[in-house]
């Protein structure tokens, strides 16, 4: 892993590095823990451009109208890149072009007794084809187009679900927005 984030640096950039905490109630902690059996402990989220907007989801549970960036686990046997472009296309349909390795998130998230580390790699991105529709219905329901100024906000709606899965989104992607406005 460390030598694909090397290459990764080269290719796309330092990204900015970040510490962060969250706590999660059980069943959040629950989930994340088992989507860390197979080794994984890390994410890529993409702010992926087409016609100046930035490509969203939302997933299943999420309320009408909340949306955030798509992500995924990296799993520990793909590169960065395969992971990117396979997440950018379950959740979007779209092939996609990496730009830029903006931020790499080392979030703590803690449970009733419990810590884990997590490391989110957030990347901007470019649309390069396909139908904005979700592949993975099951995680996907819907896939839209926001400006970056409509994603900023949702932090409230994020913040008001009372997750702390969520509120790491809304950390994230207010740093983010921060992040690809210097660019």
């Amino acid at each position: 892993m460390l030598k694909d984030l090397t290459e990764i640096e080269k290719k796309y950039g330092n990204p900015t590095s970040l510490k962060m905490f969250f706590p999660l109630d059980s069943k959040e902690f629950k989930n994340l823990t088992e989507s860390m059996r197979d080794g994984r402990n890390s994410d890529i989220t993409l702010f992926i451009f087409k016609e100046g907007k930035i490509i969203v989801i939302a997933k299943p549970w999420y309320r009408e109208g909340l949306y955030r960036a798509p992500s995924g686990g990296w799993k520990p046997n793909e590169s960065l890149e395969e992971t990117a472009l396979r997440e950018a296309y379950e959740e979007t349909g779209t092939i996609i072009k990496l730009k830029r390795y903006i931020l790499r998130i080392e979030v703590t998230f803690s449970g009733v007794d419990k810590e884990v580390l997590w490391t989110s790699h957030i990347f901007t991105a470019q649309y390069l084809s396909g139908i904005l529709q979700p592949i993975d219905k099951r995680e996907i329901k819907e896939v839209n187009l926001l400006s970056l100024e409509e994603l900023a906000s949702l932090k409230p709606i994020l913040l008001e679900t009372g997750s702390g899965g969520l509120a790491y989104r809304a950390a994230l992607t207010q740093k983010a927005i921060e992040e690809i406005k210097k660019l």
